[in-house]
Parts: structure tokens; C-alpha cells; sequence
């Protein structure tokens, strides 16, 4: 069966490389008899398998000893509660930016547990806009400030790190985490779901500062609480193991292609040719302003919607899976996250320029 390019924003594709490995191992890892599915999470196999895997997080975005990395449950979802537990330590205020629906998600939990100050909001460009930190009307009393760099859904991403002075500021990096260069130190805590760019559904790795810490609310369930994750190196309960190996394949394959400086490179370039099409056609348009594009998510409609169900066949007919935008937008959405090899952005490109050409 010849492969599909798949551009689903998650779970989303993994590197062929990675599957083929898994595949091999998936009876038989390194000779013991068993599946990874099988281990004992407290095995000498499978702790070696999850030290390793985080080694090479570390490595690969070069993260401080005094940040703690936890392999956690729940998806990204669930932070939109554990970040408040956690990080409001003593206070009732927190900080959010609203740039798109994932980070109205957060606000909307967050308010369970705080009062929520909306410092930024994208609605007046009808989010299709980062606002200028200088609109930010932050709180200096506030516990962190929250943003969400990529937004899947809007195709709208920050091309920058905000500034928050003392303030820890914590970022939903579901869809952009190890697509480039990142200096942690920036931030006090980071979440990130895996099903984009790091593996499988059902696991989410927490970067958190160890001086954050140990002050989560008293009604904080233990299995949401940061520090008893990081004091029982993740494995407080039973972790997500297959997703963890996975992850760690990953990890060893990103190294292999050169780390994120080159990832950054490449999905620079497939985002760069794929835009310059959309721009350069009276067929096709991204709504988004140039300014804040995302690399990751690439939404786009046709210039006749009557055309769109003819487009999605005739793609998934040519080998090109799950492009059609989310419910909530409506039109085409190319998710082209690091597992996207560049042929397959450039199959889209040309399949898109045939079919305008046949129905334009």
C-alpha cells in the first residue's frame, strides 16, 4: 500500500523512519521477549528507555539542569487546569492572551481557579493577527502570563518571546515545540501535547522551573500536582509507556536529521513555498497576516466554496489526507508539521496548481 501524505493537525504524521523501528520492535524490543506495551513501567528496561528519551529532549533543546521535564497524561487540555494549581502559588490573579480558540480554551479553565486578566486579545483583527506587545496591558501582581505560540486552528503563531519581566511566562507549545530554536530560560514553564511533533495522542511533556515548584493549591489532586510528578520521575502512577518509547524515537530521529536548527530550516522552507502559492494565486487565499503566520498550520479557502468537496476527493485521490479545515473555520488546512517531508509539500503545491488550473 503506497503511503498517504497526511496533513491532519493531530494526531498528526510521524517519520516513516520512526514507524519502521517501531514495527520491528514491536514483538521483540532489543532481544527481550516482550513489547515495550508490556513492560513493567519500573523496569530496568523500560526506566532506560524513558532516561534516555529524555536525555535527548534536553539535548535537543538545550534545557537547563534546573528545569524539571515530566511525561505526563491528560493532553494539553489538562494543563489548562494544572498550570493554575500549580503556578498560582498564593495568588488569585493570572495573565492570559487570547489569539485563537485553544487559548480561549485556557482562559476558560483558568477561571475555575482565579481571576483571569485577558491582557491582549486578537479579536478586533477577527484573529488573524498577533496585537503588538505594546497593546499588552499586563499585571505586574499577576502569578504567570499565558500564551499559546501556535494557534492549530487560526494558522496564527508569534514570531516572537513575549516579555514578562519577573513574571513567569508559560506557553502552550502543542503545535510548535522542537519545530526550531527555543531558549527555554525565557519561560517558566512550557506544555505540549504530542500528537504534532513529538509522537502519539496521550502523552504531554511539562518543562517547569524547580523554583515554581511545590505550592500548588490544597485541593490539588496528587496526580495533577507538578512536584509529585517530578519527585516520582513521572511514574507517580502508571505513565504512557508506548507513547514515552515513541516519543524517544522521535527524539533520536530529529537528532539524526540535524536537531532543530535544521528543522527549522525545512519547515521554514515548506511553510515559505507553500504561502508564496496561496499569495501568488487569485485562486486560493490564507487570511492571515504575514506578520503572523504560522509555519506549522496553513489554513486556506478556495475561491469558489461550491469547489471545496471536489478539491478534498480529488486530493485524498492523489494521495494528499486530511486536508480540510476545522469545523469551527470551514475551508483547507495544511498541517505541516516536522514528520511533513518536503515532498510532500511540494505534491500539495502542485496538485493546488493543477486544480486551479482545471477550475479556476
Amino acid at each position: 500500500m503506497t503511503r498517504k501524505y497526511n496533513f491532519c493537525s493531530g494526531p498528526a504524521t510521524l517519520p516513516v523512519e520512526v514507524l519502521e523501528q517501531a514495527r520491528e520492535e514491536l514483538l521483540d524490543w532489543q532481544g527481550k521477549g516482550m513489547s515495550v506495551m508490556e513492560m513493567s513501567h519500573r523496569s530496568a528496561e523500560f526506566v532506560s528507555i524513558a532516561e534516555e528519551a529524555e536525555r535527548d529532549f534536553r539535548d535537543l533543546l538545550a534545557i537547563p539542569d534546573n528545569y524539571k521535564v515530566l511525561f505526563l497524561q491528560g493532553g494539553a487540555t489538562a494543563q489548562f487546569s494544572m498550570v493554575p494549581l500549580n503556578l498560582l502559588r498564593g495568588k488569585e490573579k493570572a495573565d492570559y492572551i487570547d489569539t485563537g480558540i485553544w487559548s480561549r480554551k485556557a482562559i476558560d479553565e483558568a477561571r475555575r481557579y482565579c481571576t483571569v486578566n485577558v491582557a491582549a486579545t486578537a479579536k478586533s483583527s477577527n484573529y488573524t493577527k498577533i496585537p503588538d506587545q505594546a497593546e499588552w496591558q499586563l499585571d505586574p501582581e499577576a502569578a504567570y502570563v499565558h500564551y499559546t505560540p501556535n494557534e492549530t486552528i487560526g494558522g496564527v503563531e508569534y514570531q516572537w518571546i513575549p516579555e514578562t519581566g519577573e513574571v513567569p511566562l508559560v506557553a502552550d507549545m502543542s503545535s510548535s515545540i522542537l519545530s526550531r530554536p527555543l531558549d527555554v530560560t525565557r519561560f517558566g514553564c512550557i506544555y505540549a501535547g504530542a500528537q504534532k511533533n513529538i509522537g502519539p495522542a496521550g502523552l504531554t511533556i511539562v518543562i517547569v522551573r524547580e523554583d515554581l515548584l511545590g505550592e500548588a493549591l490544597p485541593f490539588t489532586p496528587l496526580s495533577f500536582n507538578y512536584k509529585v510528578a517530578a519527585d516520582n520521575g513521572s511514574m507517580y502512577n502508571t505513565p504512557p509507556t508506548y507513547a514515552w518509547y515513541l516519543a524517544g524515537l522521535v527524539f533520536k530521529w530529529l537528532k539524526r536529521q540535524g536537531g532543530v536548527e535544521a528543522m527549522a530550516e525545512v519547515n521554514r522552507r515548506k511553510a515559505e513555498k507553500l504561502y508564496q502559492l496561496i499569495d501568488n494565486s487569485g485562486f486560493y487565499n490564507n487570511p492571515i497576516d504575514p506578520s503572523s503566520r504560522s509555519w506549522m498550520n496553513i489554513p486556506f479557502t478556495l475561491k469558489d466554496e461550491a469547489l471545496n468537496a471536489k478539491f478534498l476527493a480529488e486530493a485524498e485521490a492523489a494521495g494528499l489526507a486530511n486536508l480540510q479545515g476545522h469545523r469551527s473555520v470551514g475551508g483547507m488546512r495544511a498541517s505541516i508539521y516536522n514528520a511533513m517531508p518536503e515532498a510532500g509539500v511540494d505534491a500539495l503545491i502542485e496538485f493546488m496548481k493543477q486544480f486551479e488550473k482545471q477550475n479556476g
